[in-house]
């Protein structure tokens, strides 16, 4: 059977595991064992701290250092609120694509990757897989996966990370930080402000500090970057507060993030904001006991770089053919966290980025072919002495 009509059977299976973030993946974490275990492969998990999803890695062929790590993630973004066409969890075929949601970001590498394990028994290097959870939710899942295979595995050569880059290498992408911020007020009649505080107010004078603060960080970019936007980026994704029109508010809540590229030190554009936080954090508690701030940072991952990926790039540019200038993305990605444990990272994986997130997400079926062919070159070099 072709290799790509046997990773479209897989992905059928693949999409039909709602992963969506906010759930459980154990279920399709389960059956990729199942499908695993009956080419031979035993494969490692490694659990959430309460157990209700898991990272998967297994080693096909011989275990040899100089293997190559193929890695995606198994999770997806809602489809809430998405005016989808046809059922986002059942692959649809139309025209020249495969339509549902994670078929470009990026269950379709996977399904590539796992349709090709026959293939790679044979190599006289191994690949490793990797499949996390919690991606979309900034890249929770993967550390504690990485930290066991640097410690367990035969030491890989690369890793290639699947995101969706039109089988394109690239060689870069922004860190991500991700902060909550809950400020606690005092209510009071609002016609009284002298014997509150409002948290909604506080919470807007922080976020004009922030408001701000991307509008430096906009500033300071360098139009020489290769990424777009060529500058760190800060923006507020949600803000909740207060009950009535009438009532200071007793709590307001705003989530922000930071996408910062290499040569950009997120910690350091806070550092003044986190000393405002500490400021009025304890004016307000000298005003009332009940009252405070409190910043909390719910992800932080690094940014991608090229440096000390030389070799990690011509491998895979030897196998996708592509010669042009390598890419830097502005998402952020589990790539980086690879290469902070030290494994040289690329990544390259079929589908475009511009599809991913979107309503009638889909991969076109040319792609999903071409990222066959790469499973088949991959194997090929690999049984190379």
């Amino acid at each position: 059977m072709p290799l790509h009509t046997s990773a479209l059977s897989i992905l059928k299976t693949l999409i039909a595991f709602d992963t969506t973030s906010r759930r459980s993946n154990l279920e399709l974490i389960a059956w990729i064992e199942t499908y695993l275990r009956g080419h031979g492969v035993a494969a490692s998990r490694v659990a959430n701290a309460d157990g209700s999803k898991a990272n998967l890695y297994a080693t096909i062929g011989p275990g040899v250092a100089g293997g190559i790590i193929l890695s995606g993630h198994s999770d997806v973004v809602p489809v809430d609120g998405q005016d989808w066409t046809s059922d986002p969890f059942r692959v649809q075929q139309r025209g020249d694509r495969y339509f549902g949601r994670g078929t470009c970001d990026m269950k379709g590498f996977i399904a590539l990757a796992l349709a090709a394990v026959p293939l790679f028994r044979d190599g006289t290097r191994p690949v490793h897989l990797a499949i996390s959870y919690d991606e979309e939710v900034g890249c929770l899942g993967a550390p504690d996966m990485i930290a066991e295979m640097a410690e367990n595995l035969p030491a890989p050569a690369l890793a290639i990370i699947g995101e969706p880059t039109n089988m394109k290498v690239i060689t870069g992408h922004k860190g991500i930080m991700v902060h909550e911020v809950e400020i606690l007020g005092h209510e009071a009649h609002s016609s009284l402000p002298h014997l509150g505080i409002s948290a909604n107010m506080i919470a807007a004078d922080l976020m004009h500090d922030l408001t701000q603060l991307a509008r430096e960080l906009w500033e300071a970019g360098d139009p020489a970057s290769p990424f777009d936007p060529p500058h760190a980026t800060l923006t507020i994704g949600t803000m909740q507060g207060g009950t009535a029109a009438n009532i200071l508010a007793r709590r307001a809540i705003f989530l922000f993030d930071l996408r910062c590229p290499p040569d950009v030190d997120g910690e350091a554009a806070l550092a003044p904001f986190r000393a405002k936080i500490a400021a009025l954090d304890t004016q307000l508690k000298d005003a009332f006991p009940d009252c405070g701030i409190t910043m909390k940072q719910l992800a932080n991952a690094p940014p991608l770089t090229a440096q000390g990926g030389e070799e990690a790039e011509a491998f895979v540019r030897k196998l996708t053919g592509d010669n042009s200038p390598a890419g830097a993305v502005s998402y952020a990605a589990e790539a980086g966290q690879f290469q902070q444990a030290g494994f040289p990272t690329v990544i390259c994986g079929p589908g475009s980025i511009e599809q991913a997130h979107q309503p009638d997400e889909y991969i076109l079926i040319n792609q999903f072919a071409r990222g066959a062919k790469f499973m088949e070159r991959l194997a090929q070099e690999l049984k190379q002495p």
